[in-house]
């Protein structure tokens, strides 16, 4: 199976650590197949969604394979609960730059297999290969929704209220801790589990599983956030034909990224510019803003109003002085100019 604890065939990788994570789903065949095979319930249609991670964009290429793996999952689930959509299965596909070794694998199944039992759904099939370039995972995850229910965001509406769940800025922090743990402390000043809490952000998003309900009976519109809350609202408003009017001081933070923020003015803007939250963004008729946030609540989710819906086109932000912010960019980009340092999503 293996050689020098190399895994030295397609077969050895596929059967000794990835037909486990197939287990509990009929329609994976067992991995032996060349497709898998799935029935929508009745009254009910499948939501599809496809996103990559590579090594030096999402991850660090020496970052713990359980996280790597627990990443690729959850920033595909982060988008079927802004959805509306309950997570079933989904497809993987391994680029390897050279061949993994048995342990590196085995932690890789293993944070997989992790975060499959979180969010509910299991490994349906896919592809591994060897190429020249940076480890990448694609993932192609599915969910469920009654027939007509998803929620889009393409369907803001002018008096819709704004709200985003969770904290944000904290991933994009979170980076920089990873990066430089020791520049980090000793810039900030905050203590360990201050450092752990932004890290783990950055390393271990949590899509808002309990938010599934509360979109589905309340949200006119959602999206998830990966990209920055400024760059992911205007495709909500570009796609909607709407615009959108924000307060900065509204923008909810963690406590760790509230001291980092008041201490250095720079970082005064990452909640609103930074990447990776993986936070839900919904829009909510006024009328229903009190029961969607109490909904939530009850599901274990915090959601915070942060500005609103408006007719006329464009994305304006107010400051604690009430005069509008600049941007010179509203958040990342795949194709801008690159910035020098690995994963720069920020």
């Amino acid at each position: 199976m293996t050689r020098a604890g190399v895994i030295d065939s397609e077969e050895a990788l596929i059967q000794g650590f990835l037909a486990p994570l197939a287990a509990g789903a009929p329609g994976a065949l067992g991995l032996a197949d060349d497709c898998a095979l799935l029935a929508p319930l009745a009254g009910q249609e499948f939501v599809l969604k496809t996103d990559a991670v590579a090594a030096g964009v999402h991850f660090l290429p020496d970052d713990a394979p359980a996280d790597i793996a627990w990443k690729a999952l959850a920033v595909n689930v982060s988008d079927l609960v802004a959805k509306g959509a309950v997570p079933v299965g989904y497809l993987m596909s391994l680029s390897f730059p050279q061949a993994p070794t048995h342990r590196w694998m085995q932690e890789f199944a293993d944070g997989l297999g992790e975060a499959q039992r979180q969010f509910g759904m299991t490994l349906l099939g896919g592809d591994t290969d060897r190429r020249e370039g940076p480890l990448s995972i694609t993932i192609a995850a599915v969910g469920r929704v009654a027939r007509g229910r998803m929620v889009r965001r393409a369907t803001a509406k002018p008096g819709d209220v704004l709200l985003v769940s969770g904290t944000l800025g904290d991933a994009a922090l979170g980076l920089l801790v990873h990066e430089d743990r020791k520049r980090a402390r000793s810039a900030w000043k905050l203590d360990q589990a201050g450092l752990d809490f932004l890290e783990r952000r950055y390393l271990r998003p949590e899509p808002r599983l309990g938010l599934i309900g509360p979109l589905l009976a309340h949200a006119t519109a959602a999206m998830d956030l990966s990209d920055g809350l400024l760059k992911d609202l205007a495709r909500m408003c570009q796609a909607s034909g709407v615009g959108a009017r924000l307060v900065a001081g509204r923008i909810p933070y963690s406590r760790p990224a509230r001291q980092v923020i008041e201490r250095l003015e720079p970082c005064r803007r990452v909640g609103l510019t930074g990447g990776d939250d993986y936070e839900v963004l919904a829009a909510v008729p006024h009328r229903k803003v009190e029961r969607f946030v109490a909904a939530a609540d009850g599901a274990g989710v915090t959601v915070t109003p942060i500005g609103e819906i408006v007719a006329e086109g464009g994305v304006s932000v107010r400051g604690d002085d009430g005069r509008p912010l600049t941007f010179e960019q509203l958040g990342y980009d795949h194709f801008a100019r690159p910035r020098s340092g690995p994963a720069r999503r920020r």
